[in-house]
């Protein structure tokens, strides 16, 4: 099953960063057992662009539209057996202490 996992910042980290885990490490064992199928760093939230059409004119932000601390600043795409598997690959992640990381399956479609 495939999951999306946002990798955000956060407004309150971690502070004991006795046992941070090494994002190549983490990026390493991910890739090697076939759970990370892509990932990225994203570039900051200041070169984002926000696309919205309201009443059929094109409506351009910069920026994030949110007001938030909190900005997605990566992802990686993962392929997991379950929910379950896909938590205990976020767990690892070290971001998981310094912000937060959503999991998203992809839905499935008819067609």
């Amino acid at each position: 099953m495939k999951y999306m996992m946002f990798v955000c910042s956060d407004a309150e980290p971690d502070t004991d960063r006795s046992d941070w885990p090494d994002i190549d490490v983490w990026v390493a064992e991910n890739d090697a057992r076939g759970r990370r199928v892509r990932g990225a760093v994203l570039a900051p939230e200041s070169a984002a662009t926000t696309v919205r059409v309201r009443a059929g004119e094109l409506i351009l932000s910069d920026g994030p539209f949110a007001e938030t601390k909190e900005v997605i600043v990566g992802f990686d795409l993962l392929e997991c057996a379950d929910l379950d598997e896909a938590i205990e690959v976020a767990r690892t992640h070290p971001m998981a202490r310094a912000g937060r990381l959503e999991l998203r399956p992809f839905a499935e479609f008819e067609q």
